[in-house]
């Protein structure tokens, strides 16, 4: 039989030994540690170990016989490697929608897009041009509520992984994000937490900043105050205004987000409050 690739995930509070048990589990089950990943928050006194193992096991058998040697508030996930399932959401702007498209078509993300969602029809021929599902579900003439509910259904329909805002220019509401906690990811046009909510770029010419730059997190109930997991900036000068600015963001927006998504589709990234550890 072939050896299986497997990512364990654990997260607990500090303790002498955690490594040696764990790393003794995994021996005990014929598996072999191909890398290896820790992290301790000192302030917290928290572990983090992300470690990559080949074998084959009953993932849930491990699971359990860890429950029995670690603490027990500890977070354990043993992951089996596979191609995680997006639904990609956006409105009208192209550039990271098209990004993710031909990423994913080419493999160079651990994912497929299994569905794309917009309000409007624009990105319709570019989404089918890569035989991918579209779905314009408009908001004209509807509640919030009744929007975020037709959405919601269809996003549900396909039990994706993770959802991912491709500049989709709607805010969420905390009904719309209860029970996708952690699972959908945005790229906001900034680098958060300056200029939240609407025209960052304006906001950014006003105050005549030297740096722009982008933030993909996930999105919580507080808008643009999710987990960060990537940001990144390019330099700007007094020369450019904020549409010169706004067609350079385009550029860093893109690579920020798949950046971002490469790493929590490979299962590096814990969520620690309203942080994260994110191993490279």
């Amino acid at each position: 039989m072939t050896d299986q690739h497997y990512t364990l995930l654990v997260d607990c509070t500090d303790a002498k030994g955690l490594i040696y048990k764990i790393t003794e589990t995994l021996y005990i089950n014929g598996l072999n540690i191909v890398r290896n990943d820790e992290f301790v928050s000192a302030e917290e006194n928290y572990f983090f170990m992300r470690t990559e193992v080949t074998g084959n096991v009953v993932a849930t058998d491990v699971v359990e016989q860890l429950r029995k040697v670690l603490p027990d508030a500890a977070n354990i996930r043993l992951v089996k490697k596979e191609r995680k399932k997006l639904v990609l959401m956006a409105t009208k702007e192209h550039h990271c929608l098209s990004d993710l498209l031909v990423r994913t078509h080419f493999n160079e993300l651990n994912a497929e897009v299994t569905a794309v969602i917009s309000n409007y029809d624009s990105l319709q021929n570019l989404t089918e041009k890569f035989s991918i599902p579209f779905y314009c579900i408009s908001h004209e003439g509807k509640t919030r509520e009744e929007h975020e509910a037709e959405v919601l259904a269809k996003v549900h329909s396909f039990q994706p992984d993770y959802v991912v805002l491709a500049k989709y220019m709607r805010i969420l509401t905390p009904g719309f994000v209860k029970g996708l906690e952690h699972k959908i990811i945005n790229i906001h046009h900034s680098f958060l937490p300056a200029f939240v909510g609407a025209n960052p770029y304006k906001q950014a010419y006003n105050r005549g900043v030297k740096i722009i730059g982008a933030t993909a997190h996930f999105v919580n109930h507080e808008l643009d105050e999710g987990p960060i997991i990537a940001q990144s900036i390019i330099p700007v000068n007094h020369q450019m205004d904020a549409t010169d600015m706004a067609r350079a963001g385009k550029d860093i927006e893109k690579l920020v987000l798949s950046n971002a998504l490469r790493t929590v589709l490979d299962d590096k990234v814990f969520v620690n409050g309203n942080k994260t550890v994110v191993f490279e």
